[in-house]
């Protein structure tokens, strides 16, 4: 891992926190992304976790800048001693470089949004729910482009690149492609959307694999337009 790319991801945290209007709740997507609980992440602080509790619930005045410094670094110094598995996946979202006909959007959210509020902004219809509520971002894919055009890594970059978002298929006729896809994919989202599809269509497996690897399963027909006008109303 590149000191880069920790200094990179740093600079994208303060800087969501610092922009954000909610602070607090951008702070604790942060934390509950790297999946660092409050207990742990105060350890490090040398504070009780009730600090670390009422900067997330705005009870305590906004976090100034070495408030936010100390936050971050801590954080990012328990995922590398953890090995740096979530640096390296929002380093790949970062630098992602994709063609806009293999990714038609990418997005960080502001805080946590709830799968529910990510599927009533698209118009979509919940097939099975996961075992995780919310996501932290999405990717709205091309499916076909992307099996077609990209290599074996950078599939693997695109598809994996963090548990906590939501994927977007596009181009797809029963979903079963970019479902198979994903079985050789570690770590999954925790939620997958099939767009221009109604339920009627999807591939009968489509469900089963989603339970086994626990993730949510929704389909949309809305107009692709629609959808990543929806997606990037959320905050």
């Amino acid at each position: 891992m590149t000191r880069g790319a920790r200094a990179q991801l740093a600079e994208k945290i303060a800087g969501e926190v610092a922009l954000s209007d909610d602070p607090g709740a951008t702070l604790r997507k942060w934390r509950t992304d790297f999946g660092v609980a409050q207990t742990e992440l105060a350890d490090r602080l040398d504070v009780s976790p009730s600090v670390v509790s009422d900067y997330e619930s705005g009870r305590r005045d906004n976090p100034g800048i070495a408030v936010v410094r100390r936050l971050v670094g801590a954080l990012l110094d328990i995922d590398e001693e953890r090995g740096g598995d979530h640096i390296r996946q929002h380093a790949r979202v970062l630098s992602s470089g994709f063609d806009s006909d293999v990714v038609h959007d990418l997005r960080e959210y502001s805080a946590n949004v709830g799968v529910e509020r990510v599927y009533e902004a698209i118009g979509a219809e919940e097939l099975h729910r996961g075992g995780q509520d919310t996501v932290a971002g999405h990717t709205v894919i091309n499916s076909i482009a992307a099996i077609t055009r990209l290599s074996s890594d950078e599939f693997y970059q695109l598809y994996g690149q963090s548990t906590n978002r939501a994927l977007v298929f596009t181009n797809v006729t029963r979903g079963e492609s970019p479902l198979v896809a994903m079985r050789v994919v570690s770590p999954t989202p925790n939620a997958v959307v099939l767009h221009g599809l109604d339920s009627d269509d999807v591939w009968d497996k489509a469900a089963e694999l989603a339970r086994i690897d626990d993730f949510s399963l929704a389909v949309t027909d809305r107009d692709l337009e629609d959808v990543l006008d929806g997606l990037r109303s959320l905050p």
